[in-house]
């Protein structure tokens, strides 16, 4: 789930920046998507190394 909402950010970002459409909106929610990923990352090895 987590890869299917980063993908699609990631391909809303390339359509804003190519055609300039919600260009500040999209480069916020990818920051978001970015952050969650990392920290999802995180928990993830901390978890395992328990």
């Amino acid at each position: 789930m987590l890869w299917t909402i980063i993908g699609l950010l990631v391909l809303f970002w390339v359509l804003g920046v190519a055609f300039h459409l919600l260009g500040g909106l999209i480069h916020i929610l990818l920051v978001i998507a970015v952050v969650m990923f990392i920290f999802k990352l995180i928990a993830g090895r901390n978890r395992h190394k328990a």
